[in-house]
């Protein structure tokens, strides 16, 4: 018995399409939500976290719909037709709601920021006092210390003008950054060279110093605290922006359990493993795509954080379209399952099972303790993994000054590569152990990451990004089937249930969690160290775990190591 992986390819391509929205969402949205309505990083974390929220009720809902519902065309696909339609549509909808508030957030530049003294806060800069307390200043001054090491009252009128005329300039541009000597207790400035930092006024290199974001701190600060005044001013483009964002998640949340019933429909059992794994692929090159596109567009470039995106929306709508069309023309729901249904009739007169009942189906006291702490794994590594997917893109414009593109692609693509030894080394020495260094990798390249400044070499963070994807690989492959080990065939639907609902509720809490703790501490470098602290926190509950540990034998054809959870 062979899978059929035309067919399987071609189911995919619906699967492709929901990988290709969500990488984009995650990445653009919270830029949308921060620099151009000047929201904190808890109001986006709330706003980001509604499809999650919308994905705990709906899922089921419409999963258990399409399996009621029967047209000439199939149980799935209607579903995945008609939400990607208005998916798409609404999509680019959205983009004009972000435009009419970026016209408005274009109206301030540095000479408004600087007449308007827009306050600063001197949490995550605290190094220009070098003290540990917060301080707030005005553009003035925080410009005049980092230029001048002085107040702006302290100067006098030719300083004065010569630091109005540098923070107005091309002179303080998207690479700009600066040193704190605590020896000389003087701020140095630093420019680009050839992708190193020297300093601005000899043109050594810096060295090793640690350095901050001038642009982020001086002009980003005052554009999102001017945006955040135009939203007040305009609250009525915020509504319609989160109304739309709402349609956009209702109608891909009315079709992703559909879309991911539909494999199973037309895949006999024990081929919906292997075929599982060819779905993950295609979603995985649904995301890398976009991300492909981010990097021709920009989207993830310091000086393009008050990009436009409708083009780039418009070019991810459109791949989502192509592969709608591609479904549509190509997959036969009805024929395919109708063959999938007599194939597995047959399989089944061929290897009868026995009946379960309802003892069978429960749980020993041991069991259900390891299923708990499984479980409490899943919320956990999820906690601190998801806080990086939906915070990244910010955190890498203004703590990084590089591109999340290029970061993100690095971090899937180790992940694919590793998907196969990891489920030979599975095999070797069990799922709890691979598990377990999965967890160490993943919160090994996160504390890492803590270290990284605008100042490190991007081939660090590239290293970082691929221990972590390697890591995520790991722990993804392996902790889904652990959870269904533990159940009958009778209740693996129910056991899915557990592992996603652990995952979804994870996914909801974390965005605000994460952002109200980066609000509450004046910086988003606790980013890192949040994922670093659930992280480790999945390692202690997983050390516990007595069961569905069984080693998993390596299957001939290696492509089913990809064939872990859908997340």
């Amino acid at each position: 018995m062979k899978l059929n992986y035309k067919r399987t390819i071609l189911v995919g391509f619906a699967f492709f399409l929901i990988s290709a929205f969500w990488q984009a969402y995650d990445t653009i949205i919270p830029l949308m939500l921060t620099n151009k309505f000047g929201l904190d990083q808890t109001w986006s974390g709330v706003i980001m976290s509604l499809d999650n929220i919308l994905a705990l009720f709906m899922l089921p809902l419409f999963g258990a719909l399409s399996d009621k519902k029967d047209t000439r065309f199939g149980k799935r696909t209607p579903f995945i037709v008609i939400g990607t339609v208005v998916a798409i549509v609404c999509f680019v909808g959205l983009t004009f709601a972000d435009t009419a508030q970026l016209k408005k957030v274009q109206e301030g530049n540095k000479e408004t920021y600087w007449e308007q003294n827009y306050t600063v806060e001197n949490r995550d800069y605290h190094n220009i006092t070098n003290k540990d307390v917060a301080e707030t200043y005005t553009v003035r001054d925080y410009a005049s210390k980092m230029y001048l090491n002085k107040s702006y009252d302290q100067l006098d009128d030719e300083q004065k003008a010569q630091v109005e005329n540098w923070y107005k300039s091309d002179d303080l541009n998207y690479d700009t950054v600066y040193v704190y000597e605590k020896n000389s207790d003087s701020y140095r400035l630093c420019k680009n060279d050839d992708d190193s930092l020297v300093f601005a006024d000899t043109g050594e290199s810096i060295g090793s110093a640690k350095t901050s974001n001038a642009y982020s701190a001086l002009v980003s600060e005052a554009e999102a605290q001017f945006a955040k005044g135009v939203m007040k001013a305009n609250w009525w483009i915020l509504l319609i922006f989160i109304t739309i964002l709402l349609a956009v998640l209702i109608s891909m949340a009315t079709f992703r359990s559909p879309a991911v019933a539909l494999m199973p429909d037309v895949t006999v059992k024990p081929l919906r493993s292997k075929a599982n794994a060819v779905i993950n692929l295609m979603g995985t090159a649904g995301g890398l795509l976009v991300l492909v596109l981010g990097m021709l567009f920009g989207t993830g470039k310091v000086k393009n954080q008050l990009m436009n995106y409708t083009y780039f929306v418009l070019a991810v709508s459109g791949i989502m379209l192509v592969a709608l069309v591609i479904f549509v023309f190509t997959v036969k729901e009805k024929r395919w399952n109708a063959e999938m249904l007599e194939a597995q009739a047959q399989l089944d007169e061929e290897q009868p099972q026995p009946e379960e009942t309802a003892q069978d189906s429960k749980l020993s006291k041991d069991k259900l303790k390891s299923l708990i702490l499984i479980l409490a794994s899943v919320a956990l590594w999820f906690t601190g993994y998801n806080a990086i997917t939906s915070k990244y893109s910010v955190y890498a414009l203004n703590v990084l000054n590089k591109d999340y593109n290029t970061t993100l692609m690095i971090a899937q693509g180790a992940a694919i590569i590793a998907y196969v030894p990891v489920g030979l080394i599975a095999s070797k020495i069990g799922r709890k152990k691979t598990i377990l260094a999965g967890i160490v990798m993943l919160a090994g390249a996160f504390f890492g990451a803590i270290f990284v400044s605008a100042s490190s070499p991007n081939v660090l963070l590239w290293i970082l990004f691929a221990l972590a994807g390697i890591g995520w690989a790991t722990i993804n492959v392996n902790s889904f089937p652990m959870v269904v080990e533990l159940s009958k065939g009778a209740n693996i639907g129910k056991y899915t249930g557990y592992y996603y609902t652990a995952s979804m509720a994870a996914q909801v809490i974390t965005p605000i969690l994460s952002g109200a703790l980066m609000d509450g501490f004046g910086t988003m470098r606790i980013l890192f160290p949040y994922s670093v602290i659930f992280v480790a926190g999945s390692f202690v509950t997983m050390l516990f775990v007595k069961h569905g540990d069984s080693k998993p034998v390596a299957p001939k054809d290696k492509l089913e190591m990809l064939a872990g959870g859908d997340d």
